[in-house]
């Protein structure tokens, strides 16, 4: 069963979720400069087709244009930075209790499976790695019992953490 708590903590890796929220933040900004120069250039046509005052709203286009991608931009440019940061944490938090677990592993720990919350991206990935890592964390136990054998259910210690993740 995955933990049931909210992560508080967003920026689980800033330098990821900032990179990945930039390319998001990035494409909004040439969505608001195409916004800009197809309203400018529809302004324009409309202005020359008037009979009369066609330069009088020419002369304020650009000005009424710019204040619109301006607002655009004050609104959307943030907002879109805090949808991608809350939208990366879903993958940066796995990512980042994947390294956990394997320097873990590499450090000769044994640690135990690990789980993400329920609506964390990459479930498959956890899986794989606790199954793929699970033969390396039970040698890791077995050479520090004396004897070089895991208990087994028999034994007054209790069953060995072979047989605990195998039921697992």
């Amino acid at each position: 069963m995955a933990p049931n708590h909210k992560r508080r903590k967003k920026l689980i890796n800033p330098g990821l979720q900032l990179r990945m929220s930039g390319v998001f933040v990035g494409l909004t900004a040439l969505m608001l400069g195409l916004q800009f120069v197809l309203m400018t250039a529809e302004l324009h046509q409309v202005a020359n087709r008037l009979p009369s005052d066609g330069s009088a709203l020419l002369q304020q286009s650009n000005g009424i244009v710019i204040k619109l991608v301006l607002v655009s931009a004050a609104i959307f440019l943030p907002l879109t930075l805090l949808v991608g940061v809350l939208s990366t944490f879903r993958i940066a938090g796995p990512v980042y209790r994947f390294r956990r677990f394997l320097e873990a592993i590499k450090d000769g720990e044994s640690p135990e499976d690990f789980r993400l919350r329920d609506k964390d991206e990459l479930q498959d990935l956890a899986k794989l790695l606790n199954d793929a890592t699970r033969p390396l964390r039970v040698q890791v136990v077995v050479q520090d019992i004396p004897g070089g054998q895991p208990p087994t259910a028999n034994d007054p210690e209790g069953p060995g953490i072979a047989q605990v993740d195998e039921a697992a």
